[in-house]
């Protein structure tokens, strides 16, 4: 996949791959939210010169907030569920949903994302989807969503992002899951869309390769890089949010940093930069100022309910 005019050149360092996912998945975002791709208009002094207001500040449309997916807006990993969903319809034998099955247990009892466990779900599920049409996945998906997905949003990230909308401003999934999964996950929640990980088909067909590589770590820094540039976003005005320390790059790009269900790295990077911090997974409040009050009544809904789970699981 060629990258198109309005990727603009860009110092940093990242691998070609990483660079083209990332590039991939903004224009494969772009494309699915139905905006034009063509080049952004360039930033105005009196942008630059706009003073600070609460965040986020209603009616500015060069912020915009970007959300990671797993353990960020939902429990777990939304490959792994989108793997069951396939399981049940017979895509594939128990042996390979048990490999879906550890990297879903390694996620959930490390609370990180392990590259390795993530190399091994990501050629299963090439291996699986090989052949098949784009859009009979699509269709699956959304059914998949339903059986799976949707009990599992954490409230308190919800809310964080309906006040980024209820300002006006777009709000992005940015995800290592397959971008027609994120896209699905991404409207059903009423979101702008989703930047994930690309594979390429031809003629509507799954090849059983990647645009690049996974939307992971420095890839998911370039797919906000790439789409802020073709939105006219300006990055020190947007949000992002992250549980894994995989994100730093990500993260670090914007203005607003939010550490959401951290892990242990990401929670002492947090600390350390004076990011903003919220934990849903106890319903302490970790939070710094500027967290919308409406996430406060999420956390501790969203707390509860993993301390249901938690304790149900238990006995």
């Amino acid at each position: 996949m060629a990258a198109r005019g309005w990727l603009t050149p860009r110092r940093r360092s990242a691998t070609a791959r990483s660079v083209l996912a990332g590039e991939a998945a903004a224009e494969a975002a772009r494309k699915a939210a139905g905006e034009p791709i063509d080049a952004a208009p360039a930033a105005t002094a009196a942008d630059a010169d706009a003073p600070e207001s609460e965040f986020p500040v209603a009616g500015d449309t060069r912020a915009a907030a970007f959300f990671d997916l797993d353990n960020t807006v939902m429990q777990g990993a939304a490959i792994f569920h989108f793997g069951r969903g396939l399981y049940k319809r017979k895509f594939f034998q128990r042996s390979e949903l048990a490999r879906f099955a550890w990297q879903q247990t390694w996620f959930r009892l490390a609370g990180v994302e392990d590259p390795d466990h993530m190399a091994d779900v990501r050629e299963s599920a090439l291996s699986i989807v090989k052949g098949h049409r784009v859009s009979e996945l699509m269709s699956i998906g959304e059914e998949i969503y339903d059986e799976y997905m949707a009990d599992r949003i954490w409230p308190g990230t919800r809310a964080l992002a309906q006040a980024h909308l209820d300002a006006g401003q777009k709000v992005w999934l940015v995800t290592a899951a397959p971008v027609e999964t994120a896209t699905i996950i991404a409207r059903r929640l009423g979101l702008t869309g989703a930047l994930g990980t690309v594979a390429e088909s031809v003629d509507g067909v799954y090849t059983g390769r990647l645009v690049g590589e996974p939307l992971h770590g420095p890839a998911k820094a370039e797919a906000v890089r790439a789409l802020a540039a073709a939105e006219g976003l300006d990055l020190a005005r947007c949000a992002a949010y992250s549980d894994s320390h995989n994100d730093i790059p990500m993260l670090s790009l914007v203005g607003h940093p939010y550490a959401i269900n951290p892990d242990t790295k990401l929670r002492k990077h947090a600390r350390e930069r004076d990011w903003r911090l919220r934990d849903y997974r106890t319903g302490r409040k970790a939070a710094k100022v500027g967290i919308p009050a409406a996430a406060g009544v999420g956390a501790i809904a969203g707390g509860t309910a993993a301390a249901v789970a938690l304790h149900r699981r238990r006995r």
